[in-house]
């Protein structure tokens, strides 16, 4: 069930209404309805995987407690260990079994081996990544005693699988969503329009910006080799519009879908692209997985505290880390490795905490030094971007190697552009719309949370209603998000 879909727009007002007419006086009735939702909403995917989700709730929240209540420090370990184990066997299993099978085959074979090597055809469970990250951040913080067990295996399970963000994130930590769902919650009207207000910016970033951009970038991607670097270098900007449009609008209908029964989750986007450098950027893409990287693995790794050399290994450590999460291919990996080779300068020059403020904060534009900081970071990127999207590292050398050469200054080739509904030209004025948006409203959690409010009431809701008919126009087939594969 996907959130631009029609049955996620039946289902939505369908548990919507339940949750503020019917179950409204009983938290314990609440909670229960938003289980059972999240379960049908993951059923909808796969039935069969929804017993791996069920099974992997149990196992953290058996072991939190088992954990809390062991007799010895050894016993608690036992039960730390049993989780952690468990819980990385199946993602390791599920995502990367045949990364690694293949990978090893392809090493032995470079000293004339060819070992018979057993590969699996498995389908990646949608949001394992995801919940499997909300169970470690869990079972990690009761056995470093920050936090204590959930003894309500309903409230817990709400936790790990609360349907708008079980699929993909924001990351969510106990400390944060736990406290919401153990208390009560009221209707709050404007916290619901505020809410319905992100899911409509979500949705157009979705279904107008990213799904258009993905139709070219499929394109020049998917036939790199028939096209001059002016075309490819257009795919690569295309990409980096739908990444980021898609991510962050499933970011943002998740964030306003929650707001609607009374529940905050944490923010997981803030205006990436308006970054001057790249250690800013990482403060701001996909920031729940970044702070969990930075929490679990950074920081006890010993963090910014040890020498040079310490500091460089690990923030290396994070980066492939986080290149790896997000799928078992080398690509994935060279692309978190270029970003920590990015990061370095600023590291080594201890300026990479330069740019803590928002761009411009106060001002209409940027001064010159940040506008070209804004370029070179979103250049850099961009750069990034096409390993992150290649087929393999070696596609991804030949794209920059296409982009790098005379014809980069040729005309694009208008044959990567033949057969869509929408011309290339208005996809361009669209991403300007869309960027131009985000700049007015980048000092507010997302780009409508404060934009027109002080328009006349006429303008305002024209804004809206060009926004809804723009999402009517412009969704077609419905087109999975992005991350959903992660």
């Amino acid at each position: 069930m996907l959130f631009n879909s029609i049955s996620f727009a039946i289902f939505l007002p369908i548990v919507f209404a339940l949750y503020w007419f019917v179950a409204n006086k009983s938290l314990k009735l609440q909670n229960l309805l938003l289980l059972g939702s999240s379960y049908f909403f993951y059923a909808c995917w796969d039935y069969r995987f929804l017993f791996l989700l069920m099974f992997s709730t149990f196992l953290d929240y058996f072991t939190g407690i088992r954990m809390h209540e062991a007799s010895s420090k050894k016993m608690k370990t036992f039960w730390f260990w049993l989780s952690i184990g468990i819980n990385l066997g199946f993602l390791g299993f599920f995502k990367y079994y045949n990364f690694f099978a293949e990978s090893f085959a392809e090493f032995v074979g470079n000293f004339g081996l060819k070992p018979n090597i057993w590969t699996l055809q498995v389908i990646l469970p949608v949001g394992i990544s995801f919940y499997t990250f909300h169970g470690l951040s869990y079972v990690i913080d009761i056995y470093k005693d920050r936090i204590k067990p959930e003894k309500n295996i309903v409230e817990y399970s709400v936790f790990v699988s609360f349907f708008p963000l079980l699929v993909a994130g924001p990351i969510e930590r106990a400390t944060h969503l736990l406290p919401q769902i153990k208390k009560n919650r009221t209707f709050d009207y404007t916290k619901a329009v505020d809410g319905m207000r992100q899911i409509l910016w979500g949705l157009f970033k979705k279904v107008v910006i990213a799904d258009t951009c993905a139709d070219f970038a499929n394109s020049i991607f998917n036939h790199s080799g028939e096209f001059n670097g002016s075309t490819l270098a257009l795919g690569a900007l295309f990409f980096t519009f739908q990444i980021y449009c898609d991510f962050s609008g499933y970011s943002d209908i998740a964030l306003g879908t929650a707001r609607l029964f009374g529940i905050d989750l944490l923010r997981n986007f803030a205006f990436p692209y308006f970054s001057r450098d790249i250690a800013e950027f990482w403060r701001r893409w996909h920031i729940s997985l970044s702070t969990w990287f930075r929490d679990y693995v950074y920081i006890p790794l010993g963090g910014s505290k040890g020498g040079t050399w310490m500091k460089v290994r690990n923030t290396f450590i994070i980066f492939l880390l986080s290149g790896f999460w997000h799928g078992a291919n080398w690509t994935f990996i060279v692309w978190g490795g270029l970003n920590a080779l990015y990061f370095m300068p600023l590291l080594l020059s201890k300026s990479n905490r330069n740019n803590l403020e928002t761009v411009a904060q106060g001002k209409m534009f940027p001064t010159i030094r940040e506008l070209l900081g804004m370029i070179v970071t979103f250049t850099l990127t961009v750069l990034a971007w096409i390993f992150f999207r290649a087929q393999s590292v070696g596609h991804a050398f030949d794209y920059l190697g296409t982009i790098f050469s005379r014809s980069l200054f040729e005309m694009p080739s208008k044959k990567a552009f033949l057969g869509f509904k929408t011309h290339p030209g208005l996809a361009i004025v669209l991403i300007f719309f869309f960027m131009i948006i985000e700049w007015l409203g980048r000092e507010n959690q997302y780009a409508l949370a404060t934009l027109g409010q002080k328009w006349p009431r006429t303008l305002r809701w024209a804004f809206y209603y060009i926004l809804i008919i723009a999402v009517f126009l412009f969704m077609g087939q419905e087109q999975q998000f992005i991350y959903f594969q992660f």
